[in-house]
This record gives C-alpha cells, sequence and structure tokens, in this order.
C-alpha cells in the first residue's frame, strides 16, 4: 500500500527538544505538544533554547531536499540580542567566517543581516532574562545551511550573545499569526508552492 504522505509546521516552543523521545527524564518534546503519526518527524532541528517554525513530514523526499547542503534553501530568523550592533558590525556576517562545530573550525557561507524594529511576536515563557543596564537589539538574518547552534555562534563571534533566537521563515514559507504550540497539517503541495521548491 502505498504511503500517504503527511505534512506539518510548528511554531516550537522556547524548551520543547525537537524530537520525540527525551534525552532526560522530565524533559518536554514535540510528543506533549500533537499526536503526529508515528512515522512523521522533524525536519531538521531546532535547539531547546530556540523557537519557531519547524516542519515535520514522512516525505522523505522532501526531508532530503530541504536538508541537503547543495539546495542552500534559506532559513530566516528573528535573532534578539545583547547590545546595540551597526549595519557595519552586521555586514561582518556577510563575508567568510568560520565556527567550531563539534571540535572543528567549519567555513560558513555569507549570511544576511539587517536591523530589525521590535518584531510582534508572542511573549516568551519564561521570559528571556534582561539586564537594565545593556540595551538589546533586534536583528534579522537569513542563512542557507544549517550547523549546529550557527546562529548563536555568528553572533557571539562579533560580539553580539544571543537573548531570543525565533525561526520565521524556511525558503519563502513564513510562520505567521501562529502562537507557540500551533500545529498546522498542509497538503503536499501547498507546502512546496510555499516553500518555494
Amino acid at each position: 500500500m502505498p504511503t500517504t504522505y503527511r505534512y506539518f509546521s510548528l511554531y516550537k516552543p522556547f524548551g520543547v527538544l525537537s524530537q520525540f523521545t527525551p534525552d532526560h527524564p522530565g524533559q518536554l518534546t514535540l510528543s506533549a505538544l500533537f499526536s503526529f503519526p508515528p512515522d512523521v518527524y522533524p525536519v531538521g532541528r531546532l535547539d531547546k533554547d530556540s523557537e519557531g517554525l519547524l516542519l515535520l513530514t514522512n516525505d522523505n523526499q522532501l526531508k532530503t531536499r530541504l536538508l541537503s547542503p547543495g539546495e542552500k534553501i534559506q532559513k530566516t530568523y528573528w535573532v534578539q540580542v545583547e547590545g546595540q550592533p551597526t549595519q557595519v558590525e552586521l555586514s561582518r556576517l556577510s563575508r567568510e567566517m568560520h565556527i567550531t562545530v563539534r571540535g572543528k573550525k567549519v567555513a560558513l557561507l555569507p549570511a544576511e543581516a539587517r536591523l530589525l524594529d521590535s518584531p510582534d511576536l508572542p511573549p516568551r515563557n519564561p521570559p528571556i532574562r534582561v539586564r537594565k543596564e545593556i540595551p538589546d537589539q533586534w536583528v534579522e538574518i537569513i542563512i542557507r545551511e544549517g550547523k549546529n547552534r550557527q546562529v548563536r555562534k555568528m553572533m557571539a563571534a562579533i560580539g553580539f550573545p544571543v537573548l531570543r533566537l525565533v525561526r520565521t521563515g524556511i525558503g519563502s514559507f513564513s510562520m505567521s499569526h501562529q502562537i507557540p504550540g500551533d500545529v498546522m497539517e498542509w497538503s503536499g503541495a501547498e507546502l512546496k508552492r510555499l516553500l518555494g521548491v
């Protein structure tokens, strides 16, 4: 019997692992948010401290395409950082950078970054810890790969630690009007059209 492909988007809340089985007792996983079909898995990951758009499917062909380094599918993040970077400082992200991933130095593809007014996002639970004497700033960052904790490491490398990180888009698919924990199901044709793949 042919497989019925299922496609979901999720606004992953802060503190939830992008997997169905906890690594340690007491951890929150995707299974606490929705009863996904047993053969549906996340496309890539968002770390526990990050929020936002996560796609899940059992369509392995789409999964492979979205995760293939050769495809260079763009991912958009809204990032709240400690300090107030200038656009000139952010331009460093568009040049060759290196970060350490699992003990190895790796080169990154150029990223795009721009200053952002405070975006219309639901409050984080729990709220970020803000130091009153240090200002903060929102930045939009677009990358075309997905190394481990890449955006956090990039911002730390130019001197602006990340306070909050929300993935808002994959390809041309943009997460809008969703709140943490929201799940939406899509047809394959509709999702691929929204992704632009």
